[in-house]
């Protein structure tokens, strides 16, 4: 074969779907950029910073199936670390291509050496070095296969002088086989599980993101159970619209409607869901699950019984094998509890702060009334996560995302990049605290240099909002969590971004039509308010732990209604920032 062997990883690349490459070239990767230099069918996007490049690979991947990112020698690819962690614990297939020094220095402590298979094996499904041009294609064919097909990351190790040589035809296949399957439990365990949900009159669901395809089963499940349905944050796009029985997300970041819901029942149904906060889930209930991944059965909570199935394949065999309940009584007590809480929640939307102090709640009500029907939303770890999930709402188009298990700070603009490319018909609205945008600043100018219309909004707290709660719920003095902050604005402004500036909550709702009117990127630095209570983890557990059906001892619509006694007797320091 006449070609290099970074000419042939790009054919396949190209041949696997993949449009474009996230990377900063240089020196190893020289061969590889040139290569996609002379091929049109794919595009190197030069972001700032490799994390940025991982965290966008891991937004399209989720979007679109497969993507692609890449880092050179030594600091290019350890820079890729956090966002392939990220995407790895995602389930979102990414191809990361590792260059790394010559061959022949191997070992040698050469300059920018690194030992690829250690340092990636922990987030990766794949994870080998092409040492000869003979390995090339069949570890390309296989690190593709496993990402896509176990979903993760998959990393190609690949030394800069490989990359020169010349290719060497695959002595298997060159292709990709993308196949699909339908999974199903076996029927007695489904007729075991039947005979549990007859027996019972009051059922909760509980479903994840590996129910998001089966939005329409689940609807059909609730309605023949008369069951109310909860949802986890990754589970709330999937199966929170035209869902006449849903009660909210549980958790840290949740609603006291689904936590009541669940500890009321008595039989809870876990649907593709690995939720990890296992205080909220109950523990004197009946619970069974049904997931795709056999091994996450039973991880968080003890079940009566597990099921291995994809939930869309499941419910069509299960639902044949159920009653239909007639006691609609449960259900209506449940979603009338919802409709208090959503009352509450509508408070500080309503009331939209003050100067310098806008409500983030109103913020991100305003974003959800502007936003199209299929919007992609991206949101930072931290504050901007509990905004998104109590007042950004799903039509069945829209898509959040956000770093939900890994839990990294910063990765709504790198998101919100790779989500432009992978869907340019789409709008995109990356929310993102200032702490977040602080730490990958540099990747506005990837976003104008490509002039990816991203809505960039900066709920500018001043603080690292949600560790300064989480510190002074433990009783700590909150200390190093103030930022002073650039201009945000100006920094835009510098870079030939459109910028807004909003301080005065009368001219929120204005100035965000101003920006969505625009074409191209905008950043709009919102000062909100530094003293917004979100959920504060510590105390939500506490609270959830003696949880009545009183209402008015419940955390609510971003601020508590009444602090329970007990909590402000331990957290007095608390109590002057609480309405």
């Amino acid at each position: 074969m006449s070609k290099k062997v970074a000419e042939q990883l790009v054919e396949m690349l190209v041949q696997a779907g993949i449009k474009r490459i996230y990377a900063v070239t240089g020196d190893s990767l020289n061969e590889l950029n040139d290569a996609v230099r002379k091929e049109p069918a794919i595009q190197w996007i030069h972001v700032r910073h490799e994390e940025a490049g991982a965290f966008a690979a891991a937004a399209e991947a989720e979007l679109k199936g497969i993507a692609c990112c890449a880092g050179s020698s030594g600091p290019g690819h350890v820079h890729l670390i956090n966002g392939l962690y990220d995407a790895h614990r995602s389930g979102s297939p990414v191809l990361a291509i590792a260059s790394t020094c010559a061959t022949h220095e191997f070992g040698t402590g050469y300059f920018q050496e690194t030992n690829t298979i250690r340092l990636f094996d922990d987030c990766s499904h794949y994870n080998q070095i092409a040492a000869t041009p003979a390995q090339l294609p069949r570890m390309a064919q296989a690190a593709i296969q496993h990402a896509v097909h176990r979903k993760g990351v998959a990393v190609l190790g690949l030394p800069g002088d490989v990359a020169a040589l010349h290719a060497v035809e695959n002595i298997s296949s060159n292709e990709n086989y993308f196949s699909k399957s339908a999974i199903i439990p076996a029927i007695d365990e489904l007729e075991s599980l039947a005979a549990l949900v007859n027996k019972y009159p009051k059922i909760c669901i509980f479903c994840g993101i590996g129910a998001a395809d089966a939005h329409d089963e689940v609807i059909q499940l609730a309605g023949k159970l008369k069951a109310p349905v909860g949802y986890s944050f990754r589970g709330k796009m999937g199966i929170q619209h035209n869902n006449p029985y849903e009660v909210g997300m549980t958790g840290l970041l949740g609603l006291p409607s689904a936590y009541h819901s669940m500890h009321e029942s008595d039989l809870v149904i876990l649907l593709g869901t690995d939720f990890p906060y296992v205080p909220f889930i109950p523990h004197d209930k009946i619970i069974v699950q049904i997931d795709s991944n056999p091994e996450k059965l039973g991880r968080r909570a003890k079940l009566k019984l597990g099921l291995h199935g994809d939930i869309k394949s499941a419910l069509k065999a299960l639902l044949p094998l159920l009653n239909e309940k007639t006691d609609a009584s449960f259900l209506k007590a449940q979603l009338h509890i919802y409709e208090k809480v959503r009352e509450h929640l509508a408070i500080y939307v309503s009331d939209k702060g003050k100067f310098d102090a806008i409500h983030p709640e109103a913020v991100a009500a305003e974003l959800d009334k502007l936003a199209a029907s299929n919007a992609i939303f991206t949101v930072d770890t931290g504050m901007c996560c509990v905004w998104g999930a109590r007042y950004i709402r799903s039509t069945g188009q829209r898509h959040m995302l956000g770093s939900f298990i890994h839990g990294s700070m910063a990765s709504a603009i790198p998101h919100a990049i790779g989500a432009a490319f992978a869907c340019p018909d789409r709008q995109v609205i990356a929310m993102c605290g200032d702490g977040g945008i602080s730490m990958l600043l540099g990747d506005l100018a990837t976003i104008k240099q490509y002039e990816l219309p991203i809505k960039m909004i900066v709920f500018n707290n001043r603080s690292l909002g949600m560790v300064k709660l989480e510190m002074e719920v433990q009783g700590l003095m909150d200390f190093q969590t103030d930022m002073v902050n650039p201009d945000f604005a100006m920094v835009a402004e510098s870079m030939g971004i459109k910028n807004i500036s909003i301080h005065d909550p009368e001219k929120l709702t204005s100035a965000l039509e101003e920006a969505f009117s625009v074409q191209g990127p905008v950043l709009v630095n919102i000062f909100t308010d530094p003293n917004a209570l979100a959920m504060p983890p510590k105390i939500e557990l506490k609270m959830v732990e003696g949880m009545a059906l009183s209402m008015t001892k419940l955390m609510l619509g971003g601020k508590f209604i009444e602090v329970l006694d007990t909590v402000k007797s331990n957290y007095k320091h608390l109590t002057e920032l609480t309405d």
